[in-house]
């Protein structure tokens, strides 16, 4: 099983929009990433964001390039920037379908580096505004691994 930890494209400063949409730039970094991830074959059967409005549009996104039967949903709670990584990481303990997580930063990297090391404060990758880790389960169930890692400026941008 794979899951696919996206930290949100970039988005517009607070002072322009308190909302922070998805600037310019971070729509085609986002589009750049999704057709990526549709070249390579990812498949997952749910994006799940925060529920901010910039991680709401990155996961569109990715859903709409991704191909339809992607439900997106929207986090009842546990992905927001500060928040604990506890309630997640007991969750993708249950997961068995391939799925697409967009948050922010600091908890993107934390909760990546607890996957793979037991440790939020292990930094593991550094996230910049839409990239994308993809961790694998171990085939014995156990355990997590990074199988790679890619942000839009190694595709173009």
């Amino acid at each position: 099983m794979h899951v696919y930890l996206v930290q949100h494209g970039a988005a517009l400063p607070k002072d322009e929009n308190p909302e922070r949409p998805l600037g310019d730039q971070g729509r085609e970094d986002v589009k750049r990433i999704a057709s990526f991830l549709a070249r390579s074959r990812v498949s997952a059967a749910r994006v799940i964001h925060s529920g901010k409005r910039r991680a709401l549009e990155t996961a569109l996104l990715l859903a709409d390039v991704l191909g339809p039967g992607n439900l997106v949903e929207e986090a009842s709670r546990g992905l927001l920037p500060n928040d604990s990584t506890d309630e997640f990481f007991t969750a993708i303990d249950g997961w068995t379908e391939d799925t697409i997580v967009v948050g922010h930063l600091p908890f993107m990297s934390k909760l990546t580096s607890r996957l793979v090391t037991g440790n939020e404060d292990e930094t593991v990758v550094h996230f910049k505004p839409g990239s994308v880790a993809c961790l694998e389960r171990g085939e014995n169930g156990d355990g997590w691994t990074v199988q790679w890692f890619v942000g839009p400026e190694l595709l173009g941008g």
